[in-house]
C-alpha cells in the first residue's frame, strides 16, 4: 500500500475538479465514523498540524488572504 506522502503527491497533481471530488469523497468517508472515532481522528490531525507549525514546515495565513484566494478560485 502506498504511503500518505505518495498518495498526497499524486492527489495534488490532479486537476482542480478531480481534487474537489476526491476531497468531497474523503470528507464523506469521515461521516461514517462514530462520534468518538471522529473526535479521535480530528484530534490526531490537529496535533499533526500543530507539530508541522512548531517545526517550521508550515506557516499561518491571514484569513483575508484565504478569503481572497477562495473568491478568485470560485468566481
Amino acid at each position: 500500500m502506498p504511503d500518505l506522502s505518495e498518495v498526497l503527491k499524486s492527489a495534488l497533481s490532479l486537476k482542480l475538479e478531480d481534487r474537489a471530488t476526491l476531497a468531497e469523497r474523503l470528507l464523506a468517508s469521515l461521516d461514517e465514523l462514530d462520534e468518538k472515532e471522529a473526535e479521535r481522528v480530528w484530534a490526531l490531525e490537529a496535533q499533526r498540524r500543530l507539530d508541522e507549525s512548531h517545526a517550521g514546515r508550515t506557516g499561518a495565513v491571514e484569513a483575508q488572504d484565504v478569503a481572497n484566494k477562495a473568491y478568485r478560485l470560485f468566481r
